[in-house]
């Protein structure tokens, strides 16, 4: 009953029947790996041997992430790889208990995410020149994510199919694997509607006419997640913003200017697809901090 082996029965079960995202398999194939090396320097024969892994040795696993200088985040993200790990082996008959059920996830850290003002949104989303097929592109992909606030990752996935210019609305597979409608305005679907034209009449590999994605890089295949933050690195340069922005950022910018101009909290979850309100309540401290920051600014008496 070796990890390794055992691993890749874990890694095919969510895959296959849990549908869990490419992104996310890939996490947890390298999680499990690393649990393996921590294994082998520590008692390699734990490897062979799952039955001899309890609590102590899960704990053990964290303490070496932290004094790694693993963030706070990503130990608990590998704690639930282990846990959804072990909890596969028992349901499985393989194991008697989960050893990592009992170990909790470290206090995480709570930080303000980084916005955009709504005038920094403007300079950043008219920052692409529109006179070549990059511009285009990358203009369309901007509005797009600040339109819907879609994830990176949810952004690259979409097809062609899932969109509707005329109505406005996009098809959308979150976490989960699960579809919501996403809405966006008349900035965002004039953008789409230009790099789509431009597309079209682009000579060869760059029209991308064989795939399926709605965005696609000079070859004219599907763009990846790390080619998208390029993207937006680069033009968050190129417009000489005070701070870098991460797309993650934009989502945040879009839930909490639509919170700040009288949004309903549980429409905000709708569109962004939170499961829980919990998550999305996260913007209501956002726009505290900046009325607050505000208030300190402007009133005589503050």
């Amino acid at each position: 009953m070796s990890l390794s082996r055992r691993s890749d029965s874990f890694l095919g079960y969510i895959r296959d029947q849990r549908d869990y995202s490419s992104a996310t398999v890939r996490a947890y194939r390298s999680d499990l790996a690393q649990f393996g090396a921590f294994l082998r320097g520590r008692s390699p024969a734990l490897l062979k041997d799952l039955s001899g892994i309890d609590p102590l040795v899960i704990r053990a696993f964290m303490a070496f992430l932290s004094e790694s200088g693993e963030s706070r985040a990503s130990i608990a993200r590998k704690l639930a790889c282990m846990k959804s790990f072990f909890r596969y082996m028992v349901r499985e008959g393989w194991l008697e208990s989960n050893p990592a059920r009992p170990v909790r996830a470290p206090r995480q850290e709570k930080k303000l995410p980084r916005l955009l003002s709504e005038r920094e949104i403007i300079i950043l989303l008219e920052t692409p020149e529109v006179t070549s097929l990059k511009g285009k592109r990358d203009r369309a992909i901007l509005e797009l994510l600040y339109a819907t606030g879609m994830r990176v990752g949810e952004m690259v996935a979409l097809d062609l199919e899932s969109l509707d210019l005329t109505e406005g609305s996009i098809i959308v597979r979150g976490k989960g694997r699960k579809e919501r409608q996403v809405l966006f305005g008349n900035k965002a679907r004039e953008a789409v509607k230009t790099w789509l034209s431009a597309r079209r009449a682009a000579p060869g590999a760059a029209a991308g006419r064989r795939c399926d994605a709605l965005f696609v890089n000079a070859r004219g295949t599907r763009l990846s997640d790390r080619s998208v933050r390029s993207i937006i690195e680069a033009r968050v340069r190129q417009c000489a913003l005070e701070h870098r922005i991460s797309p993650h950022g934009l989502r945040h910018s879009f839930a909490t200017h639509l919170l700040d101009r009288g949004a309903d909290l549980r429409a905000i979850q709708e569109l962004l697809g939170h499961v829980s309100l919990s998550t999305t309540q996260r913007y209501t401290h956002v726009s505290t901090e900046q009325m607050l920051r505000i208030y300190k600014q402007s009133h005589p008496r503050s």
